[in-house]
């Protein structure tokens, strides 16, 4: 099963008591740990699950990485955490957040997909798993000197920190990459795909997306609407593809008043 870390709520209330867990699914190259400030403060009434999709984190590294197998993952947990979840999925997670509300509709409550779509895209995110294999491990002890390592091939300082959440320094036998990047190198047309799977969801759905952002284009919305007949569709001023990095307060309050409604 997946890693899950677990941010139990804080104040649980009698309108919070019927409510079911929010499951969180990161994006490609993210861990749960990524998640850890949001999924506190959404801890506040209610329980909180963040895990580490397959061939990230601390979840198994396993030899496919299909939309298919991670929904099964996601099903998974959220069956051994009482049968249903509210679930937030960005990017690589809406998409395997999608993929389980059509597959498992009984165990979505409300879904929330973080800028993305259900549709292919052109674009390939392998020169990043080359930029980290490149960085010289050998004799890495503090996080600084992996950044000024990093910054050889990666010149975004924003996507460098995201990337070296996933460097474990304190490994065994050295310092390590806490991703599977053969499998995901291998299986990267189907992370950047979409498989087209059967079905729809009848609940509650929001597309949420960043204004800056070209991830959910207006011609993606028919296809959307197809799938999630129930959706709905928002923007966050000013937020990229990683909105809920760019605006968290802001990416917060909507998905409380979404789930709470």
């Amino acid at each position: 099963m997946l890693t899950v870390l677990r941010h139990p709520a804080i104040a649980p209330d009698a309108a919070s008591a019927d409510l079911p867990p929010i499951l969180i699914a990161h994006g490609l190259y993210g861990s749960a740990r990524n998640w850890n400030v949001i999924a506190r403060r959404l801890s506040a009434r209610r329980d909180v699950l963040a895990v580490d999709m397959r061939n990230h984190g601390s979840s198994p590294h396993l030899p496919t990485h299909g939309y298919p197998d991670l929904a099964a993952d996601l099903a998974e947990v959220i069956a051994a955490e009482g049968g249903i979840a509210d679930v937030i999925g960005h990017s690589m997670g809406g998409k395997a957040a999608m993929t389980l509300a059509l597959t498992w509709p009984e165990r979505v409550r409300r879904l929330v997909v973080a800028d993305i779509a259900p549709v292919a895209y052109g674009h390939d995110q392998t020169q990043y798993i080359q930029a980290m294999r490149a960085m010289d491990l050998r004799g890495l002890e503090a996080r600084a000197e992996a950044d000024r390592r990093l910054a050889l091939t990666v010149h975004d300082p924003a996507l460098r920190a995201f990337f070296l959440q996933s460097l474990d320094l304190r490994a065994e036998g050295g310092p390590r990459w806490r991703l599977n990047f053969d499998v995901l190198e291998a299986e990267m047309p189907k992370i950047v795909g979409w498989h087209d799977p059967e079905g729809q969801f009848p609940g509650p759905a929001l597309f949420l997306s960043g204004s800056e952002s070209n991830y959910v284009r207006p011609e993606n919305r028919p296809a959307i609407r197809a799938l999630f007949p129930a959706a709905h569709f928002a923007k966050l001023a000013g937020a990229g593809h990683w909105l809920h990095a760019d605006k968290p307060r802001e990416f917060e309050e909507t998905l409380r008043v979404f789930l709470d409604a």
